[in-house]
């Protein structure tokens, strides 16, 4: 059951050359030019609408953006709200069905999008108009039907659902909460919960108590003039009543008393997500906000970046580690971040925070400072070939009540910036001795060492404190050989497992967005050939038969490893139980685990050739639910490497995983088994 362990690794460097290109040092950037930004035409609607028009004439397209300006509202028990309110808004309107509105879009040849606080629409100009008359159309009389709130529920929750398995977005909830507080609608996550009690007489008061005119924006990019524009957004828009729009106040987080480790436990990772993050007091255009970017941009900006040099160039720990500043009128958001190996953890959060005081405490030296300012600059006005950016300015400027030459004067406020400034807002927005440090991944292998960071507390993927895992313990009485009785008995009974003779299996997976073959092919005992195409294109091909070892990639010989041997020799089995007590291995009950919430044994398995590998058997079914072992990859050095075995089902009177899944933690490999034919009278010459 390793094959597909062995066959991505052996093809991992054909599927992962763009990411071995150096991406560590950024292009020299240029002398900052001089730049003059540009106005674009501004007027208001009798009912407070506020638009723009910014003229664009290098292709015959228009597009119109209608913004509403709020920075959220606490959604409390209903958490997803305004987000399935967005998305219901374009699901028919008055007039015209889902079906009826989706068709008129695509006639026109267009697009258009809401969400819960804008919509958008973009077409070519001939066909705008009418386009543009849709949108509104979804904006002011939208059907609001409750069949299509259903439809949208239910993809909220398989989203959600998912999300419980990506470290990421575990990482991006907790983190949020925690920093912001529950009751802060930046703290707010979405949960099955909050989200099976959204009704649809909640979706409407969100509508009609924040949706007003007064309260947005509209802003018209492209091949239109202004006159134009005006007569449209008068004749779809002039009729929207207005209203007050009561603002809420919210309580500034607090920061925490002193730093602290909040550990999220996913014990089938074989990588950490660690995230030092912090509220800052910075809002949009203040002061301050030009050099806090300058300095972010030092520490963990980009490629280039202090985080990606030390974490990645150095240490080589990830493949990229980072830091974002984010401005608010609210509060703003400070984060450090990287994707680590287990056994890493620990040192990542050292080298983060390492880098945090370096930057508070020792002046960058002026190359730095310049080549990031002339990095910042160039970007700046390379945004500028773009005529929505002029849009952006514009909005920017009203939406955070800044100086009508606020950009304009960005270049001339950037070179100002010098080193004694940069450490300044370090030491103003980035103190590591209140930090909230977090971390998902495998509890058991990650908690050593982290203590001396601060207290050490527990959560679950929703940011609930939970108490401390307790280890799970085996059964004392259990030995390897009777585990092994056991897995025989659950699979079928070893009559069962004698009476194949052959199996093939058929199955698909997807890596990198190609849809990868998978065919595995045996006659037993003894004979095996693993193929993987893509595109019809063999990748890989292992084989053993008649005793003769053989592996190709891209039908190129490959060297045979004794290790791979090994692996072949597993293969060529129905399960590879069938001779771990007869073949040389040895074996341990080395403890327990839980898996996915289920209580796993243990077992490690020790090969001929000294090749380590952990076996977990669900301890009620006694099915193997994971296996574990590291693995050398030219590169990346050591990898731990985890396989996941699912949807078992009975084939010919054996039980068979249908789904396997390769967890390499940058890399994710998901194969399912639609075809699995046993004793179809194969011969040897038939894995030719």
């Amino acid at each position: 059951m390793k094959k597909i362990v062995y066959f991505f690794l052996l093809i991992l460097p054909l599927v992962s050359l763009a990411q071995n290109i150096d991406r560590s040092k950024a292009p020299a950037p240029g002398k900052a030019p001089i730049i003059q930004v540009g106005d674009p035409v501004k007027f208001t609607l009798a009912n407070g609408l506020q638009v723009f028009v910014v003229k664009n004439t290098k292709l015959p397209q228009v597009s119109a953006t209608l913004a509403l300006n709020y920075d959220g509202f606490a959604e409390g028990e209903k958490a997803g709200v305004a987000d399935m309110a967005g998305q219901l808004m374009k699901r028919g309107t008055a007039t015209k069905s889902k079906a009826a509105l989706d068709e008129a879009v695509e006639y026109l040849g267009g697009s258009l999008s809401t969400s819960s606080q804008s919509a958008s629409a973009t077409s070519l100009k001939t066909n705008f108009p009418a386009l543009f008359s849709l949108m509104a159309e979804v904006v002011l009389q939208p059907a609001l039907s409750s069949e299509e709130l259903e439809k949208i529920r239910k993809q909220v929750l398989s989203g959600i659902e998912s999300n419980k398995d990506d470290a990421d977005a575990i990482a991006g909830n907790v983190v949020k909460k925690l920093v912001y507080g529950a009751n802060h609608p930046y703290g707010e996550i979405m949960t099955a919960k909050s989200v099976n009690q959204v009704n649809l007489n909640d979706v409407k008061s969100f509508l009609t108590t924040y949706w007003k005119p007064n309260m947005a924006y509209l802003v018209f990019v492209g091949d239109i003039e202004p006159a134009t524009a005006k007569a449209l957004a008068e004749k779809s828009f002039g009729a929207w009543k207005n209203g007050v729009v009561a603002k809420q106040s919210f309580a500034k987080p607090a920061k925490p008393n002193q730093t602290y480790v909040a550990i999220v436990d996913r014990p089938s990772s074989v990588q950490s997500v660690v995230t030092i993050a912090t509220t800052v007091d910075l809002s949009p255009g203040s002061a301050n906000a030009i050099a806090s970017s300058v300095m972010n941009n030092i520490l963990g900006g980009g490629f280039s970046g202090r985080l990606f040099a030390n974490l990645r160039e150095k240490h080589a720990f990830t493949y990229g580690a980072y830091s974002s500043l984010t401005p608010s009128r609210q509060i703003g958001f400070f984060q450090a971040d990287a994707a680590v190996r287990n056994d890493k953890t620990d040192s990542t959060v050292q080298e983060l925070l390492k880098e945090i005081n370096t930057i508070r405490n020792e002046q960058v030296g002026e190359a730095e400072l310049n080549r990031m300012k002339n990095y910042l600059s160039g970007g700046f006005a390379r945004s500028l070939e773009n005529p929505a950016t002029i849009a952006n300015f514009a909005l920017n400027i009203a939406r955070n009540d800044l100086p009508a030459d606020y950009y304009k004067n960005y270049l001339t406020n950037l070179a100002a910036v010098d080193a004694k400034k940069v450490k300044e807002v370090a030491n103003l927005y980035l103190n590591p001795n209140q930090m909230h440090i977090v971390i998902v991944g495998n509890a058991k292998q990650i908690v050593r060492g982290l203590d001396k960071y601060g207290p050490i507390k527990y959560f679950d993927i929703e940011g609930n404190e939970i108490a401390a895992p307790v280890e799970a313990k085996a059964d004392a009485s259990l030995t390897p050989t009777i585990l092994l009785d056991k897995v025989i008995n659950a699979l079928g009974g070893n009559n069962a497992l004698n009476n194949i003779k052959d199996i093939q299996y058929k199955g698909k997976a997807s890596l990198m967005g190609r849809e990868i073959e998978m065919q595995q092919t045996k006659v037993l005992p003894g004979n095996a050939v693993v193929a993987m195409s893509m595109g019809g294109m063999v990748l890989s091909r292992q084989a053993l038969v008649n005793g003769k070892y053989s592996v190709a990639q891209q039908g190129m010989e490959a060297p045979i490893t004794d290790e791979l041997k090994e692996s072949l020799n597993e293969t060529a089995t129905l399960h590879p139980e069938t001779i771990f007590l007869k073949n040389g291995y040895q074996l341990k009950i080395a403890g327990a685990d839980k898996i996915e919430g289920a209580d796993v044994i243990d077992l490690e398995v020790t090969s001929p050739k000294g090749k380590v590998t952990h076996r977990f058997y669900d301890s009620k079914t006694f099915l193997l639910a994971k296996v574990s072992s590291t693995q050398e990859v030219p590169g990346r050095g050591t990898v731990t490497q985890q396989q996941f075995f699912k949807d078992y089902k009975t084939v010919g009177g054996v039980q068979i995983a249908n789904e396997e899944v390769l967890d390499l933690g940058q890399f994710k490999l998901n194969v399912k088994y639609a075809d699995i034919k046993v004793n179809q009278g194969l011969k040897l010459e038939d894995l030719k």
